[in-house]
């Protein structure tokens, strides 16, 4: 079979490598939709993210969905869930798998992803597709996972005002349910244009270019000098987090989503003092597969139209290049 190996920064490489054989309690997947994250670029373009650094060649990949080639579910079409906890440590037992100390996780370290046309992985991390859902929704469903997680932890109520800073598809994917939450305005900033114009296509209130003059300026016109009651950071960048910071209103939540090049985050500490802000971090995703295919089935979120490019497996090097251009939202590999 064919799989795609990152072997240094910027160093993809198709590789024919013999069929994985499934151990006990795994099923074999033909992968038939891979999403590019955001981690992903960190992986190819530093060989790393934050302290994990690459030791051998890794095939990345972790959004991803395929149809079930062998046993008595062959031709089930499934999303790939790739985090898979131990179900022993102290954080399982307590309900969150996402702290896992013993955590396994798709294209991360030494374990290999899905940018390969076949992989095996536990029976309990796959969750069958509805009919209404494509390959590529059902690898979109990470992200959403992603942004379900970010949005439990804002703790939302009907009638909040939200700040998004960073219009990502994750970002999106959090404008869209903190509008089903009840939001009352959503207020989505960005450093491109066409990410701008896609939070407004899905309902932002006011969708901002950011910049260091206008952005926190505009929002805190918009709430009225008060400012929001969340802001979600989902860019990755201090800026994003800095003008989160400036947004929110005293007592107000500060969710930090986005994955630092340079593994660093810092914020005015004395402006986060004084407003007695609360400040979260995202860790991935907790038990939401189930939950996000219900919202895609249902209409109520849009992942499909997150997508903006797709390529075949022996294109990855193209398909990486037009994603850490930031030329589209979504690009999807399909193996």
């Amino acid at each position: 079979m064919k799989s795609i190996r990152l072997h240094a920064p910027g160093d993809l490489r198709l590789h024919e490598e013999p069929f994985p054989v499934a151990d006990q309690g795994e099923l074999l997947v033909h992968v038939t939709a891979v999403g590019i994250c955001g981690s992903d670029l960190h992986w190819f373009g530093e060989a790393g993210i934050g302290d994990a650094k690459l030791l051998q060649p890794l095939v990345l990949g972790h959004e991803s969905a395929g149809v079930i080639a062998e046993g008595p579910q062959k031709g089930v079409r499934v999303a790939v869930d790739p985090a898979v906890p131990c179900q022993e440590c102290e954080f399982c037992r307590q309900g969150a798998p996402n702290l896992c100390t013993h955590l396994r996780f798709a294209g991360h370290g030494l374990e290999d992803g899905a940018l390969r046309e076949y992989l095996t992985w536990p029976a309990g991390s796959l969750y069958p597709l509805p009919d209404a859902l494509s390959d590529a929704d059902g690898a979109m469903l990470e992200p959403l996972g992603v942004a379900i997680h970010a949005v439990d932890l804002g703790k939302l109520k009907a009638g909040s005002t939200v700040g998004v800073f960073g219009a990502g598809p994750i970002g999106l994917l959090v404008q869209q349910l903190a509008h089903i939450s009840g939001a009352q305005a959503i207020y989505v900033t960005d450093v491109l244009s066409h990410r701008l114009e896609a939070a407004l296509r899905l309902g932002a209130t006011k969708a901002i270019l950011a910049t260091q003059e206008s952005e926190v300026p505009e929002i805190m016109a918009a709430t009225g000098g008060r400012g929001v009651d969340v802001a979600f950071e989902v860019a990755g960048e201090n800026e994003a987090v800095e003008a989160a910071i400036y947004s929110v209103k005293p007592g107000g939540r500060v969710i930090l989503a986005g994955i630092p090049a340079d593994d660093r985050t810092s914020f005015p500490a004395s402006v986060a003092r004084r407003k007695g802000l609360t400040i979260k971090l995202v860790r991935r995703m907790k038990c939401t597969y189930p939950r996000a295919i219900r919202l895609v089935e249902s209409g109520k979120v849009d992942v499909r139209s997150l997508v903006s490019h797709t390529f075949p497996l022996e294109r990855a090097p193209d398909a990486f290049a037009v994603a850490a251009q930031r030329e589209g939202l979504k690009v999807i590999i399909t193996p």
